[in-house]
């Protein structure tokens, strides 16, 4: 059974999952699950596409855990051209904010103000650490 990628999931739990598009076309591999700075909750995650060795964030809120698959709203090639910033460091605001508009989505307004530039845009997302050292990305190198 299915459903949207909620807060009471345990981000570990998708780290090695086959992540898919819409379309059911394989993506690549859950790489790295970036959780939110201010509220802890999961909210991106980097999927190892093979294409070029290359991790692609998309985006956990519209997607789902489907029979122990990531399914992802998008087309494979949008996924593919989402920015490339790198695994294993924090997302800043503004790279986070990159992501809300490649993808389409309505930035959080959790009590605060929406964005109108890269100075009032969303949180930034936690730099990777390890599960046990409080939040942060969870990813699945020597956890």
């Amino acid at each position: 059974m299915g459903g949207t990628v909620q807060t009471d999931i345990d981000p570990r739990s998708l780290i090695g999952r086959k992540a898919f598009d819409r379309d059911g076309a394989k993506i690549g591999t859950v790489d790295e699950v970036y959780l939110d700075d201010e509220t802890g909750e999961p909210e991106w995650a980097a999927v190892r596409t093979g294409l070029f060795s290359r991790d692609a964030f998309v985006p956990l809120e519209p997607s789902e855990v489907v029979d122990d698959t990531l399914r992802v709203p998008y087309e494979r090639a949008l996924i593919k051209d989402a920015p490339d910033f790198g695994v294993g460091r924090h997302l800043s605001p503004e790279q986070e904010l990159q992501l809300y508009h490649h993808y389409g989505l309505a930035l959080p307004t959790a009590g605060s103000p929406p964005a109108t530039g890269a100075a009032s845009g969303p949180a930034g997302t936690s730099v990777p650490e390890r599960a046990d050292e409080g939040l942060g990305t969870v990813n699945g190198s020597g956890s």
